[in-house]
């Protein structure tokens, strides 16, 4: 019985761990699916309005 338990919780920490991975590419503003940090964010609508803005100085 006390196995038994221990399978479970082990079962229900992967699954609610799975689902956070998933949940977390979806809502990924950076697009990576990993969610590890190792993919740099760049964001090309800030450098772009940079640009434009120096652009616009000269």
């Amino acid at each position: 019985m006390v196995q038994e338990l221990i399978i479970l919780l082990v079962f229900i920490a992967a699954a609610l761990y799975m689902g956070r991975m998933l949940y977390r590419s979806f809502a990924a503003k950076s697009g990576c699916a990993k969610s590890c940090g190792a993919c740099s964010t760049i964001d090309f609508k800030k450098i772009q309005k940079d640009l434009e803005k120096s652009v616009n100085r000269q």
